[in-house]
């Protein structure tokens, strides 16, 4: 059984491969270019990518080839209609890192609200050991307890996030996107905008949610609120998001994802003037280290459950 792994950089090269090696022969890619993937899937039995086109183009010379596993939820690189056609199974992996991107859904929430980079720079520099007072206050913050936290997006991450937020006595209101996720604590996407104190987005890109914040919907945000996207980078508009910022239509925001990823030198959020009022991470929410593990170990049983006849996380 040979198994081609075309982005191993896409999970780390902490993480151990042996869970996928106890298959066949693995052949590993630390990174692969899609004008590289026909060549190397060629010979393959099980094909294992995260971002690389697997298409009609990529997989016509690719005879032996039985299962594509995603080192990911996501699978719109795959051409799932043309899988389908060739009889290639196609799998994905769910709920790997849920808890990884709700922690972190927070720690942007606390990095902006509580203007931490503010408070270290001033121990750090010396004008806290400069002063006679034990305590020093300089940017004001507020308690979590008591805000109304708004959630857009309610699949697995934005009901544990619901979960935290009540935890720390917020009240939740949220979205459902898709309107299948509708519970007591839905509202309509006006009373969202209008009623939280904070918005974390947890919604699939799709043509509901594409630019779904944009500097209309920001605008009408309290001009107190922090938006935290954890979800996709095109759901919220960047150009409107720098200049919503700009003029202080709300008061912060913080981004794990953008629309052009790695982001742009030009991306007007480069050049948001308060550099304190926006914090942007490098798309790594959901990469904890637990998380990665999650994500070989759940391809494996996939490929496992394949093997053994049966359709585990299949998706084609």
């Amino acid at each position: 059984m040979n198994i081609v792994i075309l982005e191993r950089n896409s999970v780390g090269d902490d993480i151990s491969m042996e869970p996928v090696r106890a298959f066949g022969n693995v052949t590993e890619y630390t990174d692969t270019t899609p004008d590289t993937v026909a060549e190397r899937v060629k010979d393959a039995d099980i094909v294992i990518a995260n971002k690389m086109p697997l298409n009609e183009n990529t997989l016509k010379d690719a005879e032996k080839v039985k299962l594509i596993c995603e080192f990911a939820t996501g699978y719109d690189n795959i051409d799932t209609a043309y899988c389908k056609e060739r009889g290639i199974a196609v799998c994905n992996v769910r709920g790997y890192s849920t808890e990884a991107v709700v922690q972190h859904t927070f720690a942007l929430y606390f990095y902006l609200s509580e203007h931490l980079p503010y408070y270290d720079d001033y121990v750090k520099s010396g004008s806290y050991s400069a002063q006679p007072l034990f305590t020093h206050y300089g940017m004001h913050f507020n308690e979590l307890s008591g805000k109304t936290w708004g959630i857009a997006g309610m699949g697995n991450i934005g009901k544990r996030v619901a979960q935290i937020a009540g935890a720390f006595g917020c009240k939740v209101i949220s979205y459902s996107t898709s309107g299948k996720n509708e519970s007591e604590s839905s509202v309509s996407f006006d009373e969202l905008l209008e009623y939280s104190d904070v918005i974390s987005l947890h919604c699939p890109l799709n043509e509901k949610t594409l630019h779904l914040f944009d500097y209309d919907a920001i605008c009408r945000m309290k001009d107190s609120a922090i938006l935290i996207n954890v979800a996709r980078g095109k759901v919220v508009d960047n150009a409107d998001l720098a200049r919503a910022l700009d003029e202080g239509r709300i008061a912060a925001a913080g981004l794990d994802v953008i629309e052009e990823e790695p982001i742009s030198k030009d991306n007007p959020l480069m050049k948001v003037r308060d550099k304190d009022r926006l914090i942007i991470t490098p798309h790594m929410a959901w990469a904890s280290t637990e998380a990665r593990g999650r994500c070989v170990a759940e391809c494996a049983k996939n490929i496992a459950s394949f093997l053994n006849g049966t359709s585990r996380s299949r998706v084609v």
